[in-house]
């Protein structure tokens, strides 16, 4: 059935109800609709292949997306609308965007006019560092590039081998009017930082605090109020909704200055029209992660702690980075001494399983990652570390296919010695 615009009607996508718990459901969705999308496309007959075959563990680099979140898009598509006009169909996408403000600043306690809509984290991030105002700017080692290459003079912060900012150093350097820029969670290794204690830290010396928060909704709790910071980065497609929207979550009392400019969107905070559709779809995810959050997050970390469990048991030079550190329940970062990061992602790819080594944002390269280096570890553990990362779909069944393919993997890639003090 389709619309007056010509693309299918609402009613097509009442089987996508939000409170559908499958990786069959999306998955099936998109192979049969891309494949007759492009019927004489070889390569998409491949790639729906390829993706009926995979279980995807890469939660952290993107997360499937939410039934709930693609039933918002798609119904936001068939409507459409610009938000900014002021007919009826435009002020039916503005209600849609303004809903969607409302459910992400619901997420993190803020005011909803606080948050400024981005085309992701990345962006948001750019704007915090180089539009509030600061003397000075303060980043931990172990932050997201976009963080690190946001500005040339930023000052760098230490952490401790565990993962955690060095509080002592935060407190010897940052100054009144700086600001000081660390992620709540960190992407490679799922550590938590104290965010209570650095922002109080922060306010002491009088600076300001902006937080990467791209990986804790649906996994910890963020209060923007109770923190008192300046800025909060989020992006919609690390917790179900789609790729290509964020936020960027303001103190208003700041003056914030905009990187893009265009025709006075967001007032006056961020150019360009509102990706009104992708927006739609970020705020049902927000609703799903405020709702789902506890109850999700402590199934995910049954399944991780399960998968840890098997794993150092069977490989006894298994290192699990970060373990001894408060972690969200969904990650796992996993040292094989001997075993190439590069190659443990391909062998893991041809058994069926998507994982990843280091950021998923490198421009598809695998490389020594920056984060464990900045937590002291040697090459010869930071080369040879992969990440796992669950999400919402993720099944038991999976996790303990996973075991068993690790395994097997651990005894073809890890030189000789290692391999015969197990036999």
């Amino acid at each position: 059935m389709r619309s007056r615009t010509g693309f299918p009607a609402a009613s097509t996508f009442a089987s996508l109800a939000p409170e559908v718990k499958t990786t069959a459901g999306p998955a099936a969705f998109f192979r049969k609709n891309f494949r007759t999308s492009f019927p004489n496309r070889p390569e998409v007959r491949h790639i729906c292949a390829m993706s009926a075959n995979i279980v995807y563990l890469d939660a952290n680099a993107t997360c499937p997306v939410l039934p709930g979140a693609q039933v918002a898009l798609a119904e936001a598509l068939a409507t459409g609308g610009n938000a900014s006009s002021i007919h009826g169909a435009g002020r039916a996408a503005r209600a849609r965007v303004e809903a969607a403000r409302g459910a992400v600043a619901q997420l993190v306690n803020a005011p909803a006019s606080a948050v400024v809509f981005t085309s992701g984290a990345s962006e948001a991030n750019v704007l915090a560092l180089r539009g509030l105002p600061a003397a000075r700017a303060f980043v931990s080692g172990i932050e997201h590039d976009s963080v690190l290459n946001a500005r040339a003079d930023a000052r760098a912060l230490p952490v401790t081998g565990s993962g955690v900012l060095d509080l002592d150093a935060l407190s010897a350097a940052a100054r009144a009017g700086d600001l000081v820029c660390v992620m709540a969670v960190n992407n490679e290794t799922g550590v938590i930082q104290p965010l209570a204690e650095i922002a109080g830290r922060v306010r002491a010396a009088g600076a300001r605090l902006h937080v990467d928060a791209v990986q804790a909704p649906g996994r910890i709790a963020i209060d923007f109020r109770a923190l008192a910071l300046a800025g909060l980065s989020l992006s919609a497609h690390k917790f179900g909704g789609p790729p290509g929207v964020g936020a960027l979550v303001v103190d208003e009392a700041l003056p914030l200055a905009a990187q893009t400019r265009g025709g006075g969107q967001e007032r006056g905070r961020r150019g360009g029209t509102e990706n009104m559709p992708a927006i739609a779809g970020f705020g049902a995810a927000a609703d799903w992660a405020a709702a789902r959050r506890q109850e999700e997050a402590a199934r995910q970390a049954v399944l991780r702690d399960r998968l840890e469990a098997a794993l150092q048991d069977s490989v006894p030079d298994l290192r699990v980075i970060g373990a001894e550190t408060p972690r969200v329940g969904n990650t796992s970062c996993l040292a094989l001494p001997g075993a190439a990061a590069e190659k443990q992602v391909i062998a893991l790819d041809l058994a069926g399983y998507a994982i990843s080594a280091g950021s998923a944002c490198s421009s598809g390269k695998v490389k020594a990652s920056h984060v464990l280096q900045a937590m002291g570890l040697p090459d010869e553990i930071a080369g040879c570390a992969i990440r796992v990362s669950l999400s919402w779909a993720t099944t038991t069944e999976e996790i303990d296919g996973f075991i068993e393919a690790y395994r097997r993997m651990a005894e073809r890639l890890q030189p000789a010695p290692a391999a015969e003090l197990r036999r």
